[in-house]
């Protein structure tokens, strides 16, 4: 009888504990379930979400050999830092070509314009023949008037007035050839002078070739963008590369970071511009990070796939989209150092 009583005692303890515990879970699912009711009325919530920030190629402008790298992978650089240096002999030989054909260009100005005086000096003595040709021919033609006035009395010879005829023919032609060569002259400093454009044409077109190689060899030098961060390092001093080839990305550290978060197209109606949003990462579970939506996106995630679904073409099933919601982190700089683009995350946002 002993031995019921206590097998009894233990029994009324074991069921006074269990239901103690059975009360505990109770309590704390009412409270974990009045929480969770309280999050779903208050929030929208979601774990469709990724880091992002900006990551961008680098590429070459120029083809070349690489001489030199001059980062490392992972490695921090700043705006302005060399990350790595392309062969320039070609583009340097290229610009001492075009700096020779400029000077030469220069060059013909320079002998232009001295033709154009060497020409204007001839009009000049040109001009000077001209005065003694007229004034020969006005000798002449005084001449012939007497002889023609001495012939009319028979004072002078027939023979005497033709050879004086003569001498005037030729001071007349000797006077039209110096106001020939004079004109030809001038109209030879204008040829001269009009070429002057063209060469001035030239000497524009050659600096901006020299610009344009002296641009190529600037570009055997690529250097950081901006402030950032390095990723995965794929060239090898000696290798030869092309123009445009993509040859290191890198991390803009100063665009800031945000997150993509695809929320269902239920939930978006009552978000706004500038709204709050708490952003957990599943690497750091227990830190909160702060952020704010800059922007919803105008279209489904889905209409901006490779082959966005058709719905008429009759394999029509009904799935809810989901919708991008860009959300920028406003945390400190330090606190979001070790957030990385690609983490998962997930995104709790207060209804309006």
């Amino acid at each position: 009888m002993k031995t019921n009583e206590n097998y009894t005692n233990t029994d009324r303890l074991i069921t006074k504990i269990t239901a103690w515990i059975a009360t505990g879970i109770a309590v704390a699912l009412a409270i974990w379930g009045v929480i969770t009711l309280f999050q779903l009325y208050r929030y929208e919530e979601t774990n469709d979400a990724q880091i992002e920030e900006y990551i961008n190629p680098v590429t070459s402008r120029v083809t070349g050999y690489i001489r030199k790298i001059k980062y490392e992978e992972n490695e921090a650089v700043n705006k302005g830092d060399t990350l790595l240096i392309i062969d320039n002999s070609e583009y340097e030989l290229q610009a001492k070509e075009a700096e020779a054909a400029l000077a030469n260009a220069r060059a013909q100005i320079g002998v232009l314009q001295n033709d154009v005086q060497s020409n204007a000096a001839v009009s000049v003595v040109t001009q000077s023949q001209i005065a003694s040709a007229k004034a020969r021919l006005l000798k002449q033609q005084q001449d012939y008037d007497r002889y023609a006035a001495l012939y009319k009395v028979e004072s002078a010879t027939k023979q005497q007035l033709e050879n004086s005829k003569a001498a005037l023919d030729v001071a007349t032609a000797e006077y039209r050839a110096a106001v020939d060569n004079y004109q030809a002259s001038l109209s030879k400093v204008e040829a001269i002078k009009s070429q002057k454009g063209v060469y001035e044409a030239e000497i524009k077109r050659r600096e901006a070739l020299l610009d344009r190689n002296r641009l190529d060899v600037g570009y055997t030098i690529i250097t950081a963008p901006y402030n950032g961060k390095m990723g995965r390092r794929t060239i090898q001093e000696g290798q030869l590369i092309q123009a445009g080839q993509t040859l290191a990305y890198i991390v803009d550290q100063e665009a800031g970071k945000w997150v993509i978060a695809n929320f269902k197209e239920t939930q978006v109606s009552t978000m706004r511009i500038n709204g709050l949003a708490e952003i957990m990462t599943d690497a750091y579970p227990g830190q909160v990070f702060k952020g704010k939506i800059v922007s919803l996106s105008p279209a489904t995630g889905a209409r901006f796939s490779l082959l966005p679904p058709d719905n008429s073409t009759g394999n029509f099933v009904k799935i809810v989209q989901r919708i991008p919601v860009k959300i920028l982190l406003t945390d400190d700089k330090a606190k979001l150092e070790n957030l990385k683009a690609g983490m998962n995350a997930n995104v709790k946002i207060k209804k309006d």
